[in-house]
């Protein structure tokens, strides 16, 4: 059998992710030289492979033999003279230039000619710390994702200088690791964390900007878009500073605003809050290190007084699209009588018919009885005209993006529904001030931005203009808690919550494609593997549709006049072919045909 290339690697550097990265190196057969100034970090990180292995083999994951032949490959020592015989040298030591550098300097004078040095970056230059060494040829940059045992991406980092022999080397361990390696250039934040940060980034500045409620950004990205955390949340998890670093290599690397560390990052970074590993940061934790979320000043009271809603008996829905459909099916279910309009009764059947046949596919999987889908499809009335709405306590319109559209229907509203009706829209980008302006009582008016598919997701946007009621807010929040929905409060401006951090991220993907940084599967797998995103950017674009993802872009444009927010050329070219995605059968992928 034949040696495995890089069987001796060294780890300089065991915290959390070099202990992570050793324990894999060790469970897939490599002698593992852990290396770490302090004697009480080499010794914690022996006793964490030790309690780490041990749940592995309760989990049946690893035998107790495994275990211990993983214990055996795993020494430590506290001086680099131990990495002399290494064939690879990974350095995980804290995101400075200046500690990195010298680490490969030290090593350039004790590691044999042939060793690989890899530097664990995610925010400084790789070319630069090549360029430093006195073998340039041979460092590269190797990003695990932490936790490292359990995250599937590595990024594999080269630079000009870079033999390409080295690249396949590590790339091909990498891959005896049981890992997906990308093997992508060298700029800040290469893939995952390029597209990564600029993301959460928007969110601190949303959130500094009292735009809306930590609490309310984290759970309308968890819910809206299916991600595992958070953003406030995750960057207290990776830690403020670490990110204010990433930022700032962004940032000098682009000159792009978006990369611009977000004030707050900067602030809570100098006030020590640095996230869970200092016990506070955007929340408060029970401890440093514990991810236990505890009460403090800013945290919403549950019994807070809030102001009397109306009464709310039936609900009409006017459009005959998959959203109307989708939120009208959602209503019935909750018990309200559902008044279903189109612009004709042919219309308004056929959406009935769309809400039969989900129904029914509830009942085939078990989710509801025959008897519970007759009692909501008979809760539904389609009508082929407004006028149905007269007796409505509730009119939602869900029709095309279009705000002249909406602007007429509203003006139709607010003469066929009697007087103390709310209206709402269900848009995701347009100003719904500019719906209520249609009407003559713009305090009735407010947006409830559900997420497709209606019955299926969980979040409503609550968006409240500067003319919106207290009573129609408090009657929005208690429908959307008899609907089983989660609210969560945004004020009047482009994108709201999830679209306004959602969709410049889409864009910067498609910046990467452009420039040639990346393909398309590369970073769709960077996103999946490395952020834990339920779908690749380019995935979830062709499935949004270009020209809907391109006409969003366009209105946050607009509205905050950002040149980092114009939309990407690639995107206009797409879209002007005519290429909008699984709708035409090719958009950034082709598909057989719709």
């Amino acid at each position: 059998m034949d040696r495995p290339s890089l069987q001796t690697v060294a780890v300089v550097g065991l915290g959390t992710m070099g202990t992570g990265i050793a324990e894999v190196l060790a469970r897939a057969g490599r002698e593992v030289i852990g290396i770490d100034i302090s004697e009480a970090a080499a010794a914690q990180s022996v006793t964490a492979l030790e309690s780490s292995t041990a749940r592995a083999v309760k989990r049946e994951l690893l035998t107790e033999e495994e275990r211990q032949g993983a214990l055996a490959r795993f020494r430590t020592f506290v001086d680099l003279q131990a990495a002399a015989d290494a064939d690879l040298v990974i350095e995980v030591v804290p995101e400075s230039y200046d500690a990195k550098h010298e680490v490969i300097k030290e090593l350039d004078a004790i590691v044999r000619p042939d060793t690989i040095l890899a530097t664990g970056t995610n925010a400084l230059s790789v070319t630069r710390l090549a360029a430093d060494s006195a073998r340039p040829e041979r460092v590269l940059g190797l990003h695990f994702f932490n936790p490292a045992p359990a995250m599937k991406l590595v990024e594999v980092v080269s630079s000009v200088l870079t033999d390409p022999q080295a690249v396949e080397a590590v790339t091909s361990l990498a891959v005896d690791l049981g890992k997906e390696p990308v093997s992508v250039g060298d700029r800040p934040g290469f893939v995952a964390d390029g597209l990564l940060f600029g993301y959460l980034n928007q969110a601190a500045a949303m959130y500094e900007a009292k735009y809306a409620s930590r609490e309310d950004i984290d759970a309308a990205m968890k819910l809206g878009c299916g991600l595992p955390m958070g953003p406030l949340a995750l960057l207290d998890l990776i830690g403020i500073d670490t990110a204010r670093t990433v930022l700032e290599a962004m940032y000098a690397d682009s000159r792009d605003r978006l990369h611009a560390p977000a004030p707050i990052l900067g602030q809570l970074s100098e006030a020590g809050l640095t996230g869970r590993k200092s016990g506070r940061g955007f929340y408060t934790y029970e401890a440093p290190g514990s991810d236990a979320v505890v009460r403090d000043a800013l945290t919403p009271l549950a019994d807070a007084p809030v102001a009397a809603g109306r009464t709310i008996e039936s609900v009409g829905v006017a459009g005959s699209g998959t959203m109307a459909s989708g939120i009208a099916e959602v209503f019935a279910k909750a018990g309200y009588p559902t008044v279903l309009a189109a612009r004709s009764p042919e219309k308004a059947e056929a959406a009935k018919a769309r809400i039969a046949k989900s129904l029914a596919r509830s009942v085939s999987k078990g989710r509801m009885t025959q008897d519970a889908a007759d009692e909501v499809l008979a809760r539904i009335t389609p009508a082929g005209t407004l006028d149905a709405f007269a007796d409505v306590d509730l009119a939602v319109e869900a029709v095309a993006e279009d705000l002249a559209v909406k602007q007429q229907l509203f003006a139709t509203f607010d003469k066929v529904c009697k007087p103390g009706a709310v209206l709402a829209t269900t848009t995701s980008s347009l100003p719904v001030v500019a719906c209520a302006r249609a009407t003559s009582r713009p305090q009735d008016v407010i947006g409830m931005h559900f997420f497709n598919p209606a019955p299926a997701m969980k979040l409503v946007e609550v968006v409240r203009t500067v003319l919106t009621s207290d009573d129609v807010h408090a009657t929005v929040r208690e429908v959307c808690a008899k609907v089983r929905k989660h609210p969560v409060d945004c004020g009047d401006r482009a994108g709201f919550i999830v679209n306004a951090l959602l969709f410049p991220y889409l864009n910067n993907a498609i910046k990467m494609v452009q420039e040639h940084y990346a393909t398309l599967d590369d970073i769709d797998a960077a996103m999946k593997l490395g952020g834990g995103y339920p779908m690749g950017p380019f995935e979830l674009l062709d499935v949004v549709g270009l020209d809907v993802s391109l006409a969003i872009e366009k209105v946050l444009h607009r509205e905050f006049r950002d040149p980092g927010l114009a939309p990407a050329p690639l995107l206009e070219h797409l879209v002007a072919a005519g290429c909008l995605g699984r709708k035409t059968g090719r958009g950034f992928r082709e598909y057989a045909r719709p």
